[in-house]
């Protein structure tokens, strides 16, 4: 199976860099344009069709673009197209809804970007971003799953703009959420040097990222703030690398597999006192506040909710296995739950037996380990593949920049040693 894999995986790196890798951009983008149409005469969802609208030039526009690159045997600009894509399929969307919205359309967010400015307001007048139950099962039944803030302390930061200024474009949570993602992006992609273009397009141009920061976009600085850590580890900047993840696990539990996986790395490669502080200290600090003003909160809004005991049920139900075990078999949540235990067991095992030595086998371990979470989450959301999709096309850059401290990266063979 191993041998499969491994040639299968070759495979697709030869399809990969056919022709200097511009077959595969064509491909990309003409499908992306395709996605974007249809999402932008379908979706039910009012802010995906407004992104499906203008998103779909963009991605058109890049089609032409790689084209005539195809056509010429010029590949040279690929990654200068690759920011320049970004910027008219996710930025470009994301300004226009800002703008319609601070102009009075109701329909130009998704509800976590209201969630995030209703935790910054709620931060900057009470101290704590979360509501408890009692005040949650005051509010109106069409307002309590809003009331909801499932997300880490840190979160609210990205909504304190809009409870210190007003309703104006610019305080819209999602700008500061791509200005985020756009530091933390640069810098893994400058500190890697010799990054792969399709990595890159993989964190902004495929359009589960460009949709998603364009209409939502709180997944986006927490999984460009988990590759610029797996970026700063691959070069031996573990100080970084603590503090980027110990940041990205402040804002949302998806971060802690990540820093899991790390705390591993930097045992492994004897770097563990310089990756601790910022990995674990960073989210303890944003914990505190909190739990010292109200901890009961905290619990109902990151725990109970997530894990569907709150007053209102999660909206986040997308058709994957770990979901219709849930909804269509007799106990299905807790086989569903089983299922999950067992491969955070079997993660915990491999990383206990053949723990990763390099930046690229924990992407690896991030990747598949995050991967088997969303498929069997019973409330999961299709986006967050986002995230395992990103760490595993990341996984060659982090394996031919620079060796961590101890350790050459191609003789790291964690995962296929089974």
């Amino acid at each position: 199976m191993i041998s499969a894999t491994l040639a299968c995986v070759r495979v697709l790196e030869r399809i990969d860099r056919a022709a200097g890798g511009l077959g595969a951009d064509l491909a990309l983008y003409g499908l992306s344009a395709s996605f974007a149409l249809v999402t932008a005469l379908t979706s039910t969802l009012l802010p995906h069709r407004a992104w499906g609208g203008i998103a779909v030039w963009g991605y058109l526009a890049a089609f032409l673009a790689a084209a005539l690159q195809l056509l010429l045997r010029r590949p040279a600009f690929r990654m200068s197209l690759t920011w320049a894509v970004w910027a008219g399929v996710a930025l470009v969307p994301l300004a226009v809804q800002a703008v319609q919205r601070a102009a009075g359309r109701t329909d130009r967010a998704q509800e976590e970007v209201l969630v995030v400015e209703h935790m910054g307001e709620r931060l900057a007048h009470t101290g704590t971003p979360y509501l408890g139950p009692d005040a949650i099962g005051a509010l109106p039944p069409g307002e309590q799953l809003l009331g909801y803030a499932p997300y880490q302390p840190g979160m609210a930061v990205f909504g304190l703009p809009r409870a210190a200024f007003g309703d104006v474009w610019c305080t819209d949570a999602r700008i500061w959420f791509a200005l985020v993602t756009a530091a933390a992006l640069v810098t893994a992609v400058r500190l890697l040097r010799s990054a792969p273009i399709r990595a890159v397009q993989f964190a902004t141009v495929l359009p589960i990222c460009a949709l998603t920061l364009a209409t939502g976009g709180d997944d986006l600085p927490v999984l460009a703030l988990c590759l610029l850590a797996l970026a700063c580890c691959a070069t031996d900047r573990y100080r970084a690398a603590g503090a980027a993840v110990g940041v990205a696990a402040a804002l949302k539990l998806f971060a802690l597999p990540v820093v899991a996986v790390l705390l591993v790395l930097a045992f492994t490669t004897g770097n563990l006192r310089r990756f601790l502080p910022g990995a674990l200290g960073l989210p303890v600090l944003a914990l505190v506040p909190a739990f010292l003003v109200d901890a009961n909160a905290f619990v109902e809004n990151v725990v109970r909710f997530p894990l569907g005991h709150g007053l209102v049920t999660s909206p986040a139900q997308s058709p994957f296995p770990g979901y219709l075990i849930s909804q269509t078999l007799p106990g299905g949540r807790y086989v569903a739950a089983a299922l999950l235990v067992a491969a955070a067991l079997t993660v915990a095992v491999l990383l206990v037996r053949r723990p990763p030595v390099t930046a690229a086998s924990a992407a690896l371990f991030c990747g598949y380990g995050l991967l088997a979470a969303i498929l069997l989450m019973p409330t999961t959301r299709f986006g967050y593949l986002l995230y395992p999709l990103a760490f595993l096309v990341w996984s060659p850059a982090l394996a031919f920049s620079r060796p961590t401290a101890t350790t050459a990266p191609r003789g790291d063979r964690a995962l296929y040693r089974l």
